[in-house]
């Protein structure tokens, strides 16, 4: 195995069971130390555990923007080096859910809580000589539509359609994040790890996962994506791009919608309770 990461430190939420987990094994074995942000639990010291030494945890509950908040403090006391961001925690209650901030849980754990842990890290990532911000979406992406109305909670609740809407979200945010750092030496990529049976179905009847469990891929293969996009060299300045294990895709058309990235993004900093960006680009970069 190349110690290709040898000498850098990854963030990344979610790392203590499925995909987080095996991105994270993975990395550790290249040379990274890894931080694993995740709630305290049994399971997370389970694999704090497994992952050894070069594995640290702190605690957050993305369902809470302060606890996200929190979590940020805590590393930026802690650590002066941030090389790779990697937005992988996700959830898809069967029911409605609401965030401590009033928000439906879907869209306010997989996008809001990563939006603002990004903004949150990112003056210290520009601070590196290259940095790389991942995050994880779903091709469950490609049929959704964002409903601004619904991201308080919605009258009539699909779940599909909740977790579909917010990994749209993911998408958008990580093209329009691409498109503000351009010219920096931080890149921004999403991605599809392909149909992974994780804890993120926990949720669903059991005859239902049984049956998906038929057509899914294991947590390892659906780490490869997440794994290449924060180690191979040569996508140094590969940024903006939508990859479907392993393989650059065309994401959604509505994914690159230039006016419904702004507006997303305009309405995440709203929520997050940030009055502009928390970052921002040198003058002599931003072309």
């Amino acid at each position: 195995m190349t110690h290709t990461m040898h000498g850098k430190k990854i963030l990344i939420t979610g790392g203590n069971s499925g995909i987080g987990f095996e991105t994270a094994k993975a990395l550790i074995a290249q040379g990274a130390a890894v931080v694993i942000a995740s709630r305290a639990s049994a399971k997370t010291d389970a694999a704090l555990t497994a992952l050894g030494p070069s594995a640290r945890h702190l605690a957050v509950d993305l369902s809470d923007l302060s606890s996200v908040r929190a979590l940020a403090d805590a590393y930026l006391a802690e650590y002066q080096q941030l090389d790779v961001l990697i937005n992988n925690a996700g959830l898809f209650p069967a029911k409605q859910q609401m965030t401590q901030q009033g928000f439906e849980m879907q869209f306010g754990v997989n996008h809001l809580s990563h939006f603002l842990l990004s903004q949150l890290l990112l003056p210290l990532m520009l601070g590196q000589p290259s940095a790389r911000i991942i995050t994880v979406s779903s091709m469950l992406h490609q049929k959704a539509k964002l409903d601004f109305a619904s991201f308080k909670g919605a009258a009539q609740y699909s779940g599909q359609r909740a977790y579909g809407q917010s990994k749209l979200a993911n998408v958008l945010f990580a093209f329009e994040l691409a498109e503000r750092l351009s010219g920096t030496q931080v890149t921004s990529n999403a991605l599809h790890p392909g149909g992974v049976a994780t804890d993120i179905v926990r949720d669903l009847p059991w005859l239902v996962r049984k049956l998906l469990g038929l057509v899914f891929i294991t947590p390892e293969e659906g780490a490869k994506t997440s794994i290449l996009l924060a180690s191979d060299p040569s996508l140094n300045q590969t940024t903006g791009a939508y990859y479907d294990q392993c393989l650059i895709k065309k994401p959604a058309q509505s994914a690159q919608d230039q006016g419904l990235r702004t507006q997303l993004w305009d309405y995440s900093l709203k929520a997050v309770g940030l009055a502009a960006d928390t970052f921002s680009v040198p003058a002599q970069l931003s072309s």
